[in-house]
This record gives C-alpha cells, structure tokens and sequence, in this order.
C-alpha cells in the first residue's frame, strides 16, 4: 500500500476579510470564551509557523476545518489522516498539534478499552504533541473526560470557525510546552534529590564507640550543587582501642574522582578493620586506586594516624599529603613532622610509606585537612595562604577560644574570606581532641 502524501492547506483566514465571519453559537465549548479576548492574551507558539494534524474519516468532505490564519497573517499548515494508520505514517517532528475526532473507531484490540480508545492510542502515538480532541456539540461530558485524559482541551464540531480554532492551536502548543517543561523541572528536581540522598549517604560515619576522643569534621565539595567532591575522611576504633584516622584527596573535583574517593575510603575502612596499616595498608589502597582510576594520570594524596589506645602517642604516614596539625596545651600549634613523606598513591610503583611514630602528650587537639584549606588566595593578588598560614590563623583561633565545631566553621569560613569568594577546590577537615 502506498504511503498517503501529506496534503497541506493553506486557505485564507476569515479575519483577512477574504471570507465571511462565522456566526459565534451560543454554549460553545470551553475556548468559546477565547474567541473574545485580545490577541494580548492568547498564548503564543513564539511566532513560528505551526502544523496542524487533522485526523478524521472525512476531511476533504467536512466542514470540521474553516479557514486558517494566525494573528499575524501566517497560515497555519494543515495535514490531514482519514484514519490512525494514516496519522502515525504522518506524525512527524514538524508537527504541532493533532485535532482527533473522537468519533473515530478505535484501533484493532483497543475497543475494550473505552469509548475514549481512540485518544488514548494517538496520546500513546505522539507523547510531545498537542492534542484537541473533537466532539459533538454539546457533549460536555466526554469532552471534559478527554482533558482529563490527556488531551490540552476539547472542541465541538459544530462550533467551530477560523479564528476560535487557530487560536485553540495555539493555546494547545502552549500548554503542551509548558506542562512539558514543568514535568522536566519536576524531574530534574526529584534526579537532584536522588543524588543528594545517595551524596549523603556516602559520607562517612565515625565508628568511635568506647573512644574518649572527641570527633568534628567539615565538609565542602569545589563542585556547584554537589555534597561530595574528590576529598574524603574516615575515622574508626579496632577492637584493641586504637583510633585510626585518615584523610585523603583524589586528584581533580568532579563527579569521578568523588566516586574515586568513595572506593578508597571503603576500602581503607575495610582493611583497617581486617588489621592493616602503615605501609601495607597504603600499598593495597594504592592497587586499589590503580584498578578503579579511568586514567592513568589521577592520583591521590593521603594521610593517616593510629592513635594508640593510651591516647598519647600515634603512628603517622603521609602520601604526598599536608602533614597534620597538632595543639597541645601551654604550647602553639604547630605541624606535626613530614620529613618521611611518601609519594602521592598512584604515581609510582613499588612505592614504600614509612610510618613515623610522633608523641601527643596528656591533652591535645589533632586536626587533618586537605589542601584546599591552604590553597586559597589572600588578598587579590596571586599569594596563597600556605601551611605557615593556616597555623598562624589556626593559633589566633585557638586563643579566641575556639574549639571542636566551632573550630572548623571559622577556620573555612576566614579562608573563603581571605580568598575572597568561594573556593574552587574540595575542603575537608577532621579534628580528634583528647582532654586532660
């Protein structure tokens, strides 16, 4: 059977005066009312030529369609389908909007369906189209039930001129965007609420039950609208009472490399468990990175400390990570030693990780970061606030009074102020403290 040549018409519209002015009848359909508000007021389709699919038994021989002009002198193209195989060979993305006759028999298989069968089959046909659905005069009822269907609004057949029906185009384009574009909004916003549930989630929970030391973290991913970046920290006690803490930083802030730091910040909390540390831990986080990267160039920075149960000494390895800070009481703030700083992970092979075992004393405070938390601009020119920096603000902080939470919050917030702004990089920072 050969495919139907879509027939497009053009014919002058009644408003050109090239055609007498249907006579309004009285009880139209809900557009009736339209027909007498301004032009002002009727939606637009942004001033594009519009293509109307008709899809009824008899086109050529119905007065269903008068003549067709917008607003603005255009025509609006007409196709039309005597029937629903007809419509789909015909329902290409140039078209706008679809007047069905509901009369029309339903599809094979579809009878059982309801008298409104038929819509529902072009609804399921043309998803993104508008849709008008067509009904005898004064049948309300079924015209109102094909709204709530899905169709954009209904008309009677018998009702109908050129200006009420170009301008139900038009309002049917209309809404069909706008309710399209609010569902998109309706999904991108549930999709954003998805994803921060599932960021949230991935956050780490400090495992320090029967621990003494007291544990505050703070968080801020370099990544627009995001919760988690390409920095991340773990805190857990084994069952022998040692607290082990790591602090890491994965190469780049995009959605990779946060899903990069989720793997190794598992991983690292499963083989500290399993009893691993120092150099082997790291060799094995190291395999781990190098399976999971998409690229050989990513690496990533590390830090970890096992503080021994007595809490006044601890073992330190650092790979290519900003050593940790250390406060202890009568005495300022200081770095704790990174002479045997290790390589980043990832960038060599073979690679060894020295542990260095540093005292604490009675009472201290021991705060990981990564480097976002130096790197940050002072001023408007091109200096950073560096290690030397961050101690000396951390010391002014500390002899405000400043501790645990608290601590934190002003220690980013003064260096999103010396920056200037919000800072591009990942910010994480963990602080153990340890009382008398």
């Amino acid at each position: 059977m050969p495919v139907p040549v879509p027939r497009q018409r053009a014919i002058p519209a009644v408003e050109s005066g090239q055609a007498p002015a249907a006579t309004p009848a009285q009880g139209g359909g809900p557009l009736k009312e339209e027909a007498n508000r301004t032009e002002a007021a009727t939606p637009s389709a942004g001033g594009t030529t519009l293509t109307l699919l008709l899809i009824e038994d008899d086109p050529a021989g119905s007065p269903v369609l008068p003549e067709l002009q917008d607003a603005s002198g255009t025509s609006i193209r007409v196709r039309t389908a005597r029937n629903l195989t007809e419509a789909e060979r015909l329902l290409t993305d140039d078209v706008h909007c679809i007047l069905l006759d509901l009369a029309l028999p339903a599809p094979g298989g579809k009878a059982a369906e309801g008298e409104l069968a038929v819509l529902k089959h072009v609804l399921e046909l043309a998803p993104r189209h508008a849709v008008l659905a067509l009904t005898a005069s004064g049948d309300t009822e079924r015209g109102t039930e094909a709204v709530r269907v899905g169709a954009q609004d209904y008309l009677f057949r018998d009702e109908l001129d050129g200006r009420l029906l170009s301008r139900a185009i038009r309002y049917a384009v209309e809404r069909k965007r706008s309710l399209t574009t609010e569902r998109k909004l309706a999904e991108g916003r549930l999709r954003a609420q998805e994803n921060r549930r599932l960021e949230r989630g991935l956050l780490p929970t400090p495992l320090l039950e029967g621990s003494s030391l007291r544990f505050a973290a703070r968080y801020r991913p370099g990544r627009s609208r995001a919760l988690l970046g390409g920095d991340f920290y773990d805190t857990v006690r084994t069952p022998d009472g040692t607290v082990h803490a790591m602090i890491g930083d994965v190469c780049g802030h995009g959605p990779d490399e946060a899903a990069l730091g989720v793997e190794l910040r598992i991983a690292w909390r499963a083989l500290t468990l399993a009893g691993l540390s120092g150099d082997d831990l790291l060799s094995t986080l190291q395999e781990v990175l190098e399976h999971e990267r998409s690229d050989e160039e990513i690496f990533a920075t590390l830090c970890t400390v096992d503080i021994a149960p007595d809490g006044r000494r601890a073992g330190l390895c650092l790979a290519g990570h900003p050593a940790p800070l250390i406060a202890r009481a009568g005495r300022p703030a200081d770095l704790l030693p990174y002479d045997n700083n290790g390589p980043a992970l990832g960038l060599l092979k073979g690679a060894r990780w020295p542990r260095m075992q540093v005292k604490l004393g009675a009472a201290w405070s021991l705060m990981l970061y990564t480097d976002g938390l130096i790197e940050g601009r002072v001023g408007s020119g091109g200096e950073r606030l560096g290690q030397e920096g961050m101690v000396e603000m951390v010391r002014r902080q500390l002899a405000s009074g400043l501790t645990g939470e608290a601590l934190l919050r002003a220690a980013v917030n003064e260096v999103r102020q010396l920056n200037g702004g919000e800072l591009t990089d990942d910010v994480a920072v963990v602080l153990l403290d340890r009382g008398v």
